[in-house]
């Protein structure tokens, strides 16, 4: 008898000790899905001064990076990845105002804007052509980093490529910096930009 006791009380303790190990493993997060960045991708900022409006743009991604999506049942999609940007590639279409933005980011302290994603509202259908999103962010600039919601709109190409298209005004200060100025002050430039950074991607489906 005691014996089958014994053998009873090890049986139940097995059994126990399985049962936080089944609640992980059914709130485990599903094998992520891969977007690889395309060269494609893009930064814009746009700005204005007391007397003009102006926009720089970094044109191109060189870096093969990945995105990876962790779907959840009834949960934001989470997002793992980043761009990561040189800043002495932005162009504002005007060499003195290209090198006002760069000397303003200080690019040569903090060379590189890198924008890592968090989560988004939802997976981008593939069987709606064009559809919106909202998502979280950080964007890491001048030595200060920031999160920020992020609202977006997404467009499935003919080839299968996902394009996400997100906006958010920003402040410089927001960043620490303060807005550039020009002969003696006469010219200002304001706090607010709008950044828009366009990513184009391709299915990993090794």
């Amino acid at each position: 008898m005691n014996d089958q006791v014994k053998r009873l009380k090890i049986i139940i303790m097995f059994m126990l000790a399985l049962i936080p190990v089944s609640r992980l493993m059914a709130g485990n997060i599903a094998d992520p899905i891969k977007w690889i960045l395309t060269k494609e991708c893009t930064l814009k900022v746009n700005g204005s001064t007391n007397i003009n409006k102006f926009s720089c743009i970094i044109p191109e991604y060189a870096r093969p990076d990945t995105l990876l999506f962790y779907r959840k049942k009834n949960e934001p999609l989470q997002l793992s990845g980043s761009l990561s940007l040189d800043v002495q590639n932005f162009d504002c279409h005007n060499p003195v105002m290209t090198s006002d933005l760069r000397k303003t980011l200080k690019a040569k302290i903090y060379p590189r804007i890198i924008i890592h994603f968090l989560n988004l509202s939802k997976y981008p259908d593939p069987d709606i052509k064009e559809g919106v999103l909202k998502g979280a962010v950080t964007i890491e600039l001048a030595g200060t980093t920031k999160r920020f919601e992020v609202d977006y709109r997404y467009i499935t190409l003919a080839n299968g490529n996902l394009r996400l298209i997100g906006t958010k005004q920003v402040n410089f200060s927001d960043f620490n910096i303060s807005p550039p100025r020009k002969l003696g002050g006469m010219i200002k430039t304001n706090n607010e930009l709008v950044v828009e950074f366009l990513l184009t991607m391709k299915l990993n489906t090794q």
